[in-house]
């Protein structure tokens, strides 16, 4: 299950696509965190980011997200058509997503923490 990448150049696809790849469970937990949602809004709204990607990678994902138990879905009628499945965060999912964004906050924080070190490091060098 590899992401498609969209317009883009090639240099930063090939720069940002395994950090897109490790960051597109928690895009989508995010999406799905703002409430009830069909398959398309949920692509809808990654539209136009870096996690642009489509219903072949979406589904899978979707897939594995409910049997983890981070994901559930009701059917609802719908006036265009069949039934749609509407998706939203379990209680395990909003769980996760907290935890994803703790994590992203601690590596941020690293990072600057790091860039710091080589700055003072660079300071006391050239003192």
């Amino acid at each position: 299950m590899v992401p498609e990448l969209t317009d883009q150049p090639p240099l930063e696809q090939d720069s940002f696509a395994p950090l897109r790849r490790g960051l597109l469970e928690f895009a989508v937990l995010t999406v799905c965190s703002t409430g009830l949602l069909y398959a398309a809004e949920v692509l809808a709204r990654l539209d136009g980011t870096h996690f642009a990607t489509r219903e072949g990678t979406l589904y899978p994902m979707f897939g594995k997200l409910r049997r983890d138990g981070l994901l559930e879905y009701e059917w609802q009628e719908s006036e265009a058509g069949p039934p749609r499945k509407y998706y939203r965060l379990t209680e395990a999912g909003t769980q996760r997503l907290t935890q994803l964004r703790e994590n992203w906050s601690e590596l941020g924080t690293t990072l600057e923490q790091l860039g710091l070190r080589q700055e003072a490091a660079a300071d006391g060098a050239a003192q």
